[in-house]
C-alpha cells in the first residue's frame, strides 16, 4: 500500500497549494512586511510562523471544525470579521513606519513568526482552503486517513517553506537596494501597510458582520 493511495491526485495536489501561495493575500503581505522590517532572518521567521499556522487549520479540518463552521455560518463570519480588524491593525502600524536611524538593524525576535501565525489562523483564504478545497483531494473510504493526512501536512509545509523563503529571499533583496536610496524603504514598507489595511477592509465588509 503506497503512502500516495489515499490522495486523489499528488500532482494535483501540490499544483493547487502552490498557486494557493502564490496569490497575493495577507499571508503573503506578512513575509514581505517581516522581511523588508527585519531582513531576511524575519522572513524566514514569518515563514515558520505561516508553516505553524497552516499545520494548524489542517488538523482542526480533519477533527471536524470544517463541518461545525459550514453548520453555523455566523460562527465563520465572526472569524472572518476577527481576522478582518487584526489585518486592519497590523496594517496601520505598519504605515506609521518612520526613517530608522542609519546602521540600525532592528533584532529579529518571535514577534515575526507570531505576527505571520495568527495571520495565517485568522485568514479566511486559508481557511476557506482547509474548509472547501483541501478535502477534495482526499480519496473516499480512505483505509489510511491518518497517513493520507500526515503525507498531505507534509507536503504543505515543505511547499510552504520553498516559496516562503524564496520570496523573502527576493523580498531581502529588493529591501536592501530601497535601503540605498534614502526613504524608499520607509515607503515601500508603509505602502505594505496600506494593503494590508485594504485586505482587512474588504474581508470587513465581506463577512456580513454588522451589516
Amino acid at each position: 500500500m503506497s503512502l500516495l493511495d489515499g490522495i486523489t491526485s499528488y500532482p494535483g495536489f501540490c499544483i493547487a497549494v502552490f498557486l494557493f501561495l502564490a496569490l497575493p493575500g495577507p499571508g503573503t503581505l506578512a513575509l514581505l512586511s517581516s522581511t523588508s522590517q527585519g531582513g531576511l532572518r524575519a522572513g524566514v521567521a514569518a515563514t515558520w510562523g505561516v508553516i505553524a499556522g497552516d499545520q494548524i487549520l489542517l488538523w482542526l479540518a480533519a477533527a471536524g471544525l470544517a463541518t461545525l463552521l459550514t453548520q453555523y455560518p455566523l460562527a465563520f463570519s465572526l472569524l472572518q470579521a476577527v481576522g478582518a480588524v487584526y489585518l486592519i491593525w497590523l496594517g496601520f502600524g505598519l504605515a506609521q513606519t518612520h526613517q530608522a536611524p542609519p546602521g540600525a538593524s532592528p533584532p529579529v525576535t518571535p514577534r515575526h513568526a507570531r505576527l505571520a501565525f495568527l495571520i495565517t489562523v485568522l485568514n479566511p483564504k486559508a481557511i476557506f482552503f482547509y474548509l472547501a478545497f483541501f478535502p477534495q483531494f482526499i480519496r473516499p473510504n480512505d483505509g489510511q486517513p491518518l497517513v493520507t493526512l500526515s503525507v498531505m501536512a507534509v507536503t504543505i509545509a515543505i511547499l510552504t517553506a520553498a516559496y516562503g523563503v524564496t520570496l523573502c529571499a527576493m523580498a531581502s533583496k529588493v529591501s536592501q537596494l530601497m535601503s540605498t536610496h534614502g526613504s524608499a524603504g520607509v515607503w515601500f514598507r508603509r505602502l505594505l501597510g496600506l494593503c494590508l489595511m485594504g485586505f482587512g477592509l474588504r474581508l470587513l465588509y465581506l463577512s456580513g458582520v454588522g451589516a
